[in-house]
């Protein structure tokens, strides 16, 4: 979208104030369908921060994520710019990549199409 959806802006919002990552999303970014749970900037970081520490490789970038590399964080009355998914996965006909569920950050500006709730998928 050239220009927000100021409804999917309000739950991204609402997903900040309440520091909360119950609410199941999907969407459609470049035709590609990603659904997961929504989580608070922080929470997000806070947690790609842990996966990256806990990697050999690439435990210098943690710090990044963590509480000094936010200095992007919302400022009160601003709008969230960004979709924070966990637990996501992007579905590909009945299979979902990956099957445990990655860390996605989606801007909101690409969001095509969007609905409440995440796709379940099986192989049956």
């Amino acid at each position: 979208m050239s220009k927000p959806d100021h409804l999917l802006v309000d739950i991204a919002s609402a997903v900040e104030s309440e520091q909360s990552n119950q609410m199941s999303l999907t969407v459609v970014v470049q035709g590609a369908v990603i659904t997961g749970r929504l989580a608070p900037e922080a929470v997000w970081r806070e947690r790609v921060a842990e996966v990256l520490r806990d990697s050999e490789r690439l435990g210098p970038f943690a710090a990044v994520f963590g509480p000094a590399g936010s200095a992007a964080a919302l400022r009160p009355g601003e709008d969230p710019t960004h979709l924070h998914f966990h637990v996501a996965r992007i579905l590909q006909g009945s299979v979902g990549i990956p099957e445990t569920g990655g860390m996605y950050r989606i801007a909101v500006k690409d969001v095509s199409a969007w609905t409440v709730g995440d796709f379940s998928y099986s192989d049956h």
